[in-house]
């Protein structure tokens, strides 16, 4: 979805598929390896990932950890590159790879993930809940949306409209995320179900109930859809997908 979203974000702008394809295999590398790191032993510790046995659990803990910390690198020497090829004014590449680490690290994904493990098995209130929502998959997701108008050559506005659209889909895809846990089965979503249940993490079901849960996500789709309107036709990729995210099953 995250590559899918920076060429959607280019496309909005009039950008180029030949700038932004590089930029959006990036994001799909740094997803993939918080996906692998996400599932061992000492995160979440799961068997099941996209319908298939975990990357830890084929290969091993030590290759697995290597694999994850091999695609974040060889994302940033990705987008390092491009610069040979002139494809991405100096600027352009400096401001996307401080965006991208920026909602990838410490004040991003990585943040985000530490409060969820130290929030496991206890009463979190809305803040801290939104809070990790925001960080741990948002960010990364606004960041898509946002580099996605950076690079395609849009406008200070047109970034600030697709940022305002990446916050509100971020936390919507999560937010049902955390409703397909506890509502489809293992086989459906191609990934353990009942998982946050069992560990204690701090969900929007949990904390709403599912209700609830449902109407904040239409809510944050219905902002996003409006934030995007100024695009038009061109727009048409980012409002099928905020809806796709909305109305999703697995």
């Amino acid at each position: 979805m995250r590559p899918i979203l920076v060429l959607a974000s280019a496309e909005a702008v009039g950008g180029s598929e030949q700038k932004v394809l590089p930029v959006a295999a990036a994001f799909e590398m740094i997803h993939t390896y918080s996906l692998i790191h996400d599932d061992l032993p000492a995160m979440d510790n799961d068997s099941l990932r996209r319908g298939k046995p975990t990357s830890h659990t084929v290969f091993g803990e030590a290759l697995a950890i290597l694999a994850g910390d091999a695609l974040l690198t060889y994302a940033f020497q990705l987008l390092a590159e491009r610069s040979k090829d002139s494809l991405l004014t100096a600027e352009q590449q400096v401001r996307a790879i401080f965006i991208i680490s920026r909602a990838a690290g410490v004040n991003g994904m990585i943040g985000g993930q530490v409060v969820d493990l130290e929030s496991e098995g206890r009463f979190v209130d809305n803040d801290i809940l939104e809070y990790i929502h925001r960080h741990k998959t948002g960010a990364l997701i606004r960041a898509a949306a946002e580099i996605g108008v950076l690079v395609g050559g849009g406008s200070e506005e047109q970034f600030k409209s697709t940022s305002r659209y990446g916050e509100n889909i971020g936390l919507a895809f999560q937010i049902i995320d955390d409703i397909l846990d506890v509502e489809e089965s293992s086989k459906i979503l191609g990934k353990s179900a009942g998982k946050d249940n069992r560990t204690g993490k701090a969900t929007y079901p949990q904390v709403y109930g599912i209700a609830k849960a449902r109407k904040e996500a239409a809510r944050l789709t219905h902002e996003a859809l409006q934030s995007i309107e100024p695009f038009g036709e061109r727009g048409w990729p980012l409002s099928a997908l905020a809806r796709r995210i909305l109305e999703r099953r697995t």
